[in-house]
């Protein structure tokens, strides 16, 4: 029996390290730019416009994490063509800069959109 009960915490105790040290620690959230926000221009002129947006992790990484953007919603004037591109720039292990551009004629008047961020494996 104590054979048996020292086996099962042997095992439990090596399955519980093994997903310890195998786990990731990942953290997600949302973002939205728009033409209210200050600075903001992917709705002005013509030619490369860059609008950005500084975001702070809830809790700092222990090592610089991956930053993953995924667009949920644009609106664009339809006159023109519809051009964005996302960008995660300056990723440290407190937080990172999105980064919203457009290019030649488009007019950008939002983008909303999600972020995950993923520590590498310990």
């Amino acid at each position: 029996m104590k054979r048996l009960i020292l086996a099962g915490l042997c095992i439990f105790s090596l399955v519980a390290f093994t997903s310890v040290a195998y786990s990731q620690e990942v953290q997600v959230g949302s973002f939205s730019l728009s033409q209210s926000d200050e600075g903001y221009s992917l709705h002005k002129g013509s030619g490369e416009r860059v609008a950005s947006i500084e975001v702070t992790f809830p809790k700092s990484f222990n090592a610089k994490p991956e930053v993953v953007l995924c667009l949920s919603g644009i609106d664009g004037e339809k006159q023109t063509n519809l051009r964005v591109v996302l960008k995660a720039s300056s990723v440290s292990r407190d937080g990172f800069t999105i980064q919203a551009k457009t290019w030649a004629d488009s007019k950008v008047y939002s983008v909303n959109g999600s972020w995950i961020a993923v520590a590498p494996a310990k």
